[in-house]
């Protein structure tokens, strides 16, 4: 039942790309049946088989052993100010999210993070048929975020045709930061999820992106081109100046969570509040009108809240890709809450759930919240990838919408995928 609801959502989700997809007959088969075919392999191994389900709990695990590390800067600057029950975000999870960036920006300086983006880049140029520029930055977005990712490629940005540049902006939208990950999981969301949707989302992207900005530039993807190369971390000086950059970098980061969250959080419950408001002023409208005619008959509409619209709207996506019909309303909302506002807050409002929701359900949400598409983060791209290539910035705004949609497909159809293993 699981393999079948899955093709449903898969089909579903390829449905609305071909929908949207700039030219249709330039779609390359090798790279949508390339790119799917890594992601029901790596699926399959990580969610089915003891091996791999074996090695995805080992991964877990030691990155669980490493963010118990942060809690020794944490109880140092904090210690006395934190709760000995409880958790408070700013103190618990944010914190986490700068010693990450730092751990990151060490990983980079020594050569770490390079040599796995390589290997891993070129594996999917190699088997999808990509260009070695749009595959490195997809296999870069695993680790880091949309911003940091095309720093990589940063050369080729200026000349990259438009469909490698779509690429480029998808694959940051369809995944998160290492460093972001981390606080996800401590909100309470599963970490072995996270971190197979967080690899799963390289081959996502690409797919997304070639399906809806399709390559008609045939040397772009031909090893003809350029020889690629992987800089180093040039502005650091040594390590401990590349810990310290990243330790700044995750405030910022860390930070500008903190203002989302409470500004947006503030922002739905004011909405709530005039959405009740006028629900209020409608019950009591009807009623006394039905009074005249001398009818006890009295209305009640369900409570009207942004929750609640965004449950409505995106029930059924939600129930495509395989949430059961029963809590298709309530994954809808957060899919939606992650679209439209983005995906801390939905991640945010999941977690108290979780312990309610059926099983199924916490696996698919958690795979199609993972990712950055949303429509606040169109400011984001412009501003990060329009700096490094200031020649494209009018192309980078035309291709914006289409990039978001094509990352939020991106996740959907991992959670899809992982919906037929479980």
């Amino acid at each position: 039942m699981n393999i079948l609801w899955g093709i449903m959502g898969i089909l579903t989700v390829f449905a609305i790309a071909f929908l949207i997809s700039s030219d249709k007959k330039a779609i390359r088969p090798r790279t949508i049946l390339g790119g799917l075919a890594i992601q029901m392999t790596f699926a399959f191994l990580v969610l089915e088989s003891e091996v791999g389900q074996n090695a995805l709990q080992v991964l877990t695990f030691g990155v669980t052993n490493v963010i118990e590390y942060a809690d020794e800067g944490i109880n140092f600057l904090f210690g006395p100010v934190l709760p000995e029950d409880g958790n408070v975000f700013a103190f618990q999870v944010l914190t986490v999210v700068i010693f990450f960036s730092s751990l990151i920006s060490v990983l980079y300086y020594i050569g770490i993070m390079q040599w796995i983006v390589k290997i891993v880049g070129g594996a999917l140029s190699k088997l999808l048929g990509t260009s070695k520029p749009e595959s490195l930055s997809a296999a870069a977005n695993i680790f880091v975020g949309q911003t940091e990712a095309p720093l990589v490629v940063k050369p080729f940005l200026e000349k990259m045709t438009r469909s490698e540049l779509f690429a480029i902006m998808t694959g940051g939208l369809a995944s998160v930061a290492g460093s972001v990950l981390i606080g996800y999981s401590l909100l309470g969301v599963p970490l072995e999820y996270l971190l197979a949707a967080s690899f799963m989302a390289a081959p996502s992207g690409l797919v997304m992106a070639k399906m809806i900005m399709p390559e008609t530039d045939p040397a772009a993807a031909s090893d003809e081109r350029e020889e690629m190369t992987m800089g180093d971390d040039k502005e650091s000086f040594n390590v401990i100046d590349a810990a310290a950059r990243g330790a700044s970098t995750g405030l910022q980061l860390a930070l500008n969570i903190g203002a989302m969250l409470l500004a947006f959080i503030a922002l739905i419950a004011l909405i709530n509040g005039l959405l009740g408001g006028v629900q209020t002023g409608v019950n009591e409208s009807v009623n006394t009108l039905m009074s005249w005619f001398g009818s006890d008959f009295r209305m009640e509409f369900e409570a009207l809240t942004l929750e609640n619209i965004f449950g409505a709207l995106f029930a059924p996506l939600a129930f495509m890709i395989g949430v059961p019909w029963a809590e298709a309303f309530d994954a809808g909302s957060f899919i939606g809450q992650k679209l439209i506002l983005n995906e801390f807050v939905a991640y945010a409002n999941f977690a108290p759930e979780i312990d309610a929701l059926d099983p199924k359900t916490v696996l698919v949400v958690t795979f199609a919240l993972c990712g950055f598409a949303n429509v606040s983060s169109l400011g984001i791209l412009l501003g990060g990838l329009g700096k490094l290539a200031p020649s494209r910035r009018s192309d980078i705004a035309q291709l914006g919408l289409k990039a978001v949609a094509a990352g939020m497909l991106a996740s959907l159809l991992n959670a899809a995928i992982a919906g037929m293993f479980f």
